[in-house]
């Protein structure tokens, strides 16, 4: 690790089906006590991992799903003996098993972790802590509105179940809206012809005014940043606020929201 200055190290790491991660970092002829070391961004937690030996060059650290991580972003590094952290490049990365993991939601609460390269090829960690957590599938987009399904986990709907169109940044009151369910499953419509020029995030309240809110969201894949993947066509609609521009996007914590602009 630190026995070739201006060497980057790369971690390569897989993703298992119950939301574990390892990382494989090449040694470098490095000696001592090693460790990998996750730093949450903009804060001051941090998470030491042994690094073993699994072969020549090679060492191995396990940040198995029983780990909790906070939500917010890790900053992975390398730590040898008492030397200064190296911070770790991405190498290889097999996310697959995550495209298809269903958790059970029975421990009340979603915790999801993917890897993937800054703008600078360092290795960072994107981790959400959802208790519950709504998961939403493909959005379908309508020329008035979109209808949103998806399935809530860590706890149950009641008949007093409804969704939420909240303005992110005005004042204005919350838009109520019916939500359909079948024991986890959920189905809501988004009506643009309702909603002003803004933002509007959207919300799950499955025990009604009594109970938690949950935010819609789309976590359980290996897509770290769906803002820069998925894009959604805008309708034009006719409102009591006058013609406006409407889409669903993907905020950058993978939150499901609306954007609403007032037509030209």
């Amino acid at each position: 690790m630190p026995a070739r200055q201006g060497v980057r190290l790369r971690a390569d790491c897989v993703a298992d089906s119950a939301g574990g991660l390892t990382f494989d970092v090449t040694a470098g002829g490095a000696s001592g006590t090693a460790h990998l070391v996750l730093r949450r961004r903009d804060g001051h937690e941090e998470v030491g991992l042994p690094l073993s030996p699994v072969g020549e060059g090679r060492l191995r650290a396990a940040l198995p799903s029983t780990v909790l991580l906070p939500e917010g972003r890790w900053d992975a590094y390398a730590c040898v003996a008492d030397d200064e952290p190296l911070r770790l490049a991405t190498g290889a990365t097999d996310l697959r098993a995550l495209t298809a993991r269903t958790p059970s939601g029975s421990r009340g609460y979603v915790a999801v972790r993917i890897p993937y390269a800054t703008r600078q090829g360092n290795l960072t960690v994107r981790s959400w802590l959802r208790a519950p957590h709504a998961e939403v599938d493909e959005p379908y987009v309508e020329p008035s509105g979109l209808t949103v399904r998806g399935r809530l986990y860590g706890t149950c709907f009641t008949p007093a179940a409804y969704a939420e169109l909240r303005p992110r940044h005005a004042p204005g009151p919350a838009h109520r809206t019916e939500v359909a369910v079948a024991e986890a499953r959920f189905v809501l419509p988004v009506p643009y012809q309702v909603l002003g020029p803004g933002i509007w995030d959207l919300w799950l309240r499955p025990h009604g005014e009594s109970g938690p809110r949950v935010r819609i969201a789309r976590l359980l894949d290996d897509i770290a940043d769906k803002q820069r993947v998925f894009s959604y066509p805008r309708a034009h609609v006719e409102t009591a606020y006058g013609p406006v521009e409407a889409g669903p996007y993907y905020t950058r914590d993978n939150d499901l929201s609306v954007s609403v602009t007032a037509a030209r």
